[in-house]
């Protein structure tokens, strides 16, 4: 599949995002190495804390669907954002701990600029549990 084709797919999602409160609507989509393609947006809670982003949503759905953590191929991600849409630091490590550290992460805007950067590149020195497990 190609970046093009998974931003269309995160494109469609983003049209189910629950933001009544920021308005601000992200999409992405989740490409597994078995070729599955898992959606998420983001969805707002009034109580804020509990609010989800969009590339949070296709990650848990997808370990929730039976994908086994590094299974992932690549991530889409578009909003209508001046330049092309970045992971939250929350995000950031969340991809960083589920996903390959060379998986690109596709970002885009609604006018089609994008960037393409590797997981390892978006959180370097990610905390990773593994390496502070003796302390």
């Amino acid at each position: 599949m190609t970046n093009e084709q998974l931003l269309e797919h995160a494109m469609e999602a983003r049209k189910r995002a629950y933001v009544p409160y920021s308005k601000f609507a992200v999409g992405s989509a989740l490409l597994d190495t078995s070729g599955h393609i898992h959606y998420g947006c983001n969805v707002e809670n009034g109580a804020y804390s509990p609010t989800n982003c969009a590339e949070r949503t296709s990650l848990h759905r997808a370990i929730a669907d039976g994908v086994k953590r590094g299974a992932f191929a690549a991530i889409a991600v578009v909003a209508d954002t001046n330049g092309p849409c970045t992971p939250c630091g929350v995000c950031r490590q969340v991809l960083s701990e589920l996903c390959p550290q060379d998986m690109p992460v596709i970002m885009s805007n609604l006018r089609g600029e994008t960037k393409v950067m590797t997981v390892a590149e978006l959180l370097p020195g990610a905390f990773v549990l593994e390496e502070h497990k003796n302390i």
